[in-house]
């Protein structure tokens, strides 16, 4: 039966790209190897969420101890995700031309270090570049694992894969934030206690550099540049679960397609902003800022809202990991639907039970418990929505541009979570819970409209080698 299998795997297969590393990924199903890479990549994600969760945690105190204000504290929150925006464009360019490997452990190093200023920062101003130093580096590191997990994955795993992303990050990550929190606040007292929070998150990154040693570039990559022989040999290191050392005969389970288009149009950043692909990239920059908006608000101004009304700090924070709960509920039923529903039922139906939602903790929560009941209900729609943006984006584009075509998406999210904290803070100061939860709502609206428009991509092969054009949509989706 092995030799069979060999055998098959030998034989050189034919058809376009995407049909060829579709069927080669079929064929050799979820290996040993692909868990360890998913370990690996998920590993830094998680330290990312914690990173994340750093302003909503150390708000508190940072108002008690510089005396910030809720603007401040958003600001901070600001300069993080406007950085983490320009992280992942600069990612989304540089892993289209150059590969996706690399980038995960330069991007560690880049937030380490800012993390680290930020834990010895004498002042604002300090703590501020740390922050965005921080963010610069965050954003370009979940862009590389967004797209790596969906070229490491045929179609029937894939949104799982990438789902399992934000099940780390924004389930696991977000709700043991505060947990976090509660930990290093309790260890380490005084009015510099936050700082530890900050400095603890640096030590996490230089293990998972170590892991990621052994992440190899992704087979569609190595294709897409016409390197089929290193394409070959990675799916045949994924196929016998052998990540590193000597591979002896490497099975051939793609070929050469002598196709003039793929070098034409080969790594340009351009295509991700021509015909079909613009019009998908502008309906999804919509929809991730709608969430993206929704979810930053809530996780950088709920400790300080509930602090506001009369809880102590440790108190605050384990209200909110409990509402946090909702994230990791959420992401763990979209990594489950993401095999078995249309994207975009996920996503209507998600933007829905987040309206409602948000207007029920507007109107409806009269004390703590209905706040935290909404606001497990809230976490647990807003998630649902990002880890389905985040894995119907990569399958919108090519190869050759799905790094910048998913990094722009990603980082229009980061702008939106950056600046609307802005926006919220304000209108809570002005309105109340009321009035902030309401304007949340209305941006689920928005989102439930524009999602109706791209195509849908449920089940569907990732495209390898299409020009794009006024043919696209029928060249990849068969119409």
């Amino acid at each position: 039966m092995e030799k069979d299998l060999a055998q098959e795997a030998a034989t050189p297969r034919t058809g376009s790209l995407a049909k060829q590393i579709e069927g080669a990924y079929q064929r050799i199903g979820v290996t040993g190897a692909h868990r360890q890479i998913v370990f690996m990549i998920l590993l830094g994600v998680f330290f990312d969420a914690l990173e994340q969760n750093a302003v909503g945690i150390t708000g508190p105190i940072l108002r008690q101890s510089w005396g910030l204000g809720a603007t401040e504290i958003g600001l901070l929150n600001t300069m993080t995700f406007t950085a983490t925006a320009l992280g992942r464009l600069a990612t989304g360019l540089i892993v289209d031309k150059y590969g996706r490997r690399h980038m995960l452990v330069i991007n560690l190093i880049i937030f380490a270090g800012g993390s680290l200023l930020c834990a010895v920062a004498p002042n604002y101003p300090i703590l501020a570049a740390g922050r965005f130093i921080v963010g610069f580096g965050l954003g370009g590191e979940i862009a590389v694992a967004v797209i790596m997990m969906a070229e490491f994955f045929a179609a029937k795993h894939r949104g799982t894969a990438v789902g399992l992303i934000n099940v780390t990050a924004a389930g696991l990550g977000n709700m043991l934030a505060p947990a976090f929190g509660i930990l290093v606040f309790t260890l380490f007292d005084g009015p510099d206690k936050w700082r530890w929070v900050f400095g603890l998150l640096f030590i996490p990154a230089l293990l998972v550099m170590f892991f990621r040693r052994y992440v190899p570039e992704t087979p569609r990559f190595l294709a897409s540049q016409g390197k089929i022989d290193e394409a070959n040999l990675v799916i045949t290191r994924l196929a016998r679960n052998k990540l590193s050392g000597l591979i002896k005969d490497p099975e051939t389970y793609i070929t050469a397609v002598p196709d003039p288009v793929v070098v034409k149009s080969s790594g340009h950043w351009k295509d991700a902003l021509r015909g079909k692909l613009l019009k998908r990239t502008v309906l999804l920059c919509i929809a991730v800022c709608m969430s993206y908006a929704a979810q930053i608000s809530m996780l950088t101004l709920m400790p300080t809202i509930l602090v506001s009304r009369g809880y102590a700090v440790n108190t605050s924070l384990w209200f909110t990991l409990i509402m946090q709960s909702g994230s990791l509920l959420g992401a763990c039923t979209a990594a489950y639907l993401a095999s078995r529903l249309p994207r975009k039922k996920v996503l209507t139906a998600a933007a829905i039970l987040g309206c409602l939602s948000g207007l029920s903790m507007a109107f409806l929560a009269t004390d703590i418990v209905l706040v935290v009941i909404f606001g497990v209900l809230f976490n647990f729609s807003v998630i649902i929505l990002n880890t389905t943006i985040w894995l119907f984006a990569p399958e919108l584009y090519p190869t050759r541009t799905r790094g910048f075509g998913t990094s722009i998406i990603l980082a229009a999210g980061s702008l939106s979570g950056g600046l609307f904290p802005l926006i919220s803070g304000a209108v809570f100061d002005s309105a109340g819970l009321p009035g902030m939860f309401t304007t949340l709502a209305v941006l689920f609206v928005v989102l439930a409209i524009v999602v109706q428009f791209p195509p849908e991509t449920f089940n569907k092969p990732l495209e390898e080698d299409t020009e794009p054009g006024d043919d696209e949509e029928a060249a990849i989706y068969g119409h």
